[in-house]
């Protein structure tokens, strides 16, 4: 059945300003089985949006930002398997993080089990010791594991920031409907990539 819904309104920043010091980048699963051409996972648009997370991490990497990657990781058997095809299996082309996008040495990558790259994870860990208090979340899928990451990280009170020509979904309604539901219930911001500026320092 095919239903038309209205998106309730919801506040998209034209600019946000950050403190580069205090923020860090995490890109979500950005890996071949989601973007690319044999993938088997793979979004209608989200291999569009890999220019913008260039810019993204350009940015990022030039104020000082922390940047992290997390990437979706399986066995096979994996019970995730059940809800979706096979994918992102450790060690497969599928499972590796899109080329454009590949990770500095001096940056953290995050294996991840579930849709949440907190869940089972060191993120938390590592962000508090970097004193990090705002997420800037780019990647795939956006109301999936963008998501839910997203409300992983308000519930421990930090401050989402979402660029929404950064993140992809498998249909339209369901990045609005998540973009949405971050405004609304973690009270996250939704901008564009152009819109992030760093703090100008004194």
């Amino acid at each position: 059945m095919v239903r038309t819904v209205e998106v309730p309104e919801y506040e998209e920043h034209g600019e946000v300003i950050l403190d580069p010091e205090k923020t860090a980048l995490v890109v979500i699963d950005m890996q071949n089985d989601f973007v690319k051409k044999g993938g088997t996972l793979v979004g209608p648009d989200t291999e569009a949006t890999v220019p913008v997370m260039q810019g993204l991490l350009e940015e990022a990497r030039s104020s000082g930002m922390r940047v992290v990657f997390s990437q979706d990781t399986h066995v096979a058997g994996d019970p995730e398997w059940e809800i979706w095809p096979a994918h992102c299996e450790e060690g497969s082309w599928g499972w590796e993080i899109v080329p454009e996008l590949a990770p500095r040495k001096s940056e953290t990558v995050i294996r991840k089990v579930r849709y949440d790259a907190f869940y089972g994870t060191h993120l938390d860990h590592f962000l508090r010791l970097w004193n990090v208090e705002t997420l800037v979340l780019c990647g795939t899928v956006a109301n999936v594991c963008v998501h839910y990451t997203a409300a992983s990280a308000a519930l421990r009170w930090y401050e989402v920031v979402i660029p929404r020509d950064a993140v992809s979904a498998l249909s339209e309604f369901d990045l609005e409907a998540s973009l949405r539901q971050t405004h609304f219930l973690f009270a996250g911001r939704i901008t564009t990539a152009g819109g992030i500026r760093p703090e100008p320092r004194l």
